[in-house]
């Protein structure tokens, strides 16, 4: 069933280049976050194409249904990087049967990357399977982060990523800040990074990451290394799992 998503969202990437390299009307959902029509557009594509198979949607812009079975739809994530011509950005889609992930898929068609992987069968990218590093030195390790929209307004927030940041920036190799939580997720499992930490994120940021950064040998954690989940949770921590305790404060 897998590759029939994979089609569907492969043609609903048509429209995310379009709208890459179109001129682009943006409005706001709050103080700094971003919606185009291109967001609704491929949403609406997404819905539609997927209500031939036995699950509800649950979308960023659109649709909220209970959680169950469920398709979770990100119709762009990293919208601020697609308005500003920033290459970091995808369709992020999780499917998920009981509240138990089946697969996950990330595509960004900007970069032709389609990472993808299926419970228990491991974790792709363009079809060639990905690994977590294998780095243990927490000095060498380079970590991935974002900034919360929340941290405009709401100075506990801004106050956390300021905090985390002067304990985890000396500690470790360095830190980079792309701005796309599913994509962040998918270096984590191909190696790239070898960890990821963000607060205040969606179940349709990282429905689909967290399942590739799993079946790639990955771990993942709230901000505290409890259990995570996607819909309680403040804080997210992805890693190789050699790094995992570093990242948690």
């Amino acid at each position: 069933m897998i590759n029939e998503f994979i089609e569907i969202i492969k043609r609903a990437g048509d429209i995310f280049k379009e709208g890459y390299y179109a001129k682009k009307d943006v409005s706001f959902k709050g103080k700094k976050d971003l919606v185009t029509k291109y967001d609704v557009a491929i949403e609406e594509f997404l819905t539609k194409e997927f209500a031939k198979f036995d699950y509800n949607i649950i979308g960023e812009e659109t649709t909220q249904a209970k959680f169950g079975n469920s398709i979770i739809i990100d119709p762009i994530d990293g919208t601020t990087n697609f308005v500003n011509g920033l290459p970091f950005c995808a369709i992020s889609v999780g499917v998920y049967r009981d509240k138990v992930g089946e697969f996950g898929i990330v595509y960004n068609p900007i970069l032709d990357e389609l990472f993808t992987a299926i419970k228990g069968q491991g974790a792709y990218k363009n079809g060639k399977e990905i690994k977590v590093s294998q780095n243990s030195d927490f000095q060498r390790a380079l970590i991935s982060t974002g900034f919360p929209y929340s941290g405009a307004d709401n100075i506990d927030d801004l106050n956390w990523v300021i905090d985390r940041l002067k304990v985890i920036l000396p500690a470790c190799q360095d830190i980079r800040r792309y701005g796309s939580a599913s994509l962040d997720l998918c270096y984590v499992a191909s190696g790239v990074y070898d960890g990821f930490y963000e607060i205040n994120l969606k179940p349709w940021d990282v429905s689909a990451g967290m399942l590739i950064v799993q079946e790639a040998g990955g771990m993942i954690s709230d901000e505290k290394g409890s259990e995570f989940d996607m819909f309680k949770s403040r804080g997210i921590v992805a890693s190789n799992g050699l790094v995992h305790k570093e990242i948690i404060l």
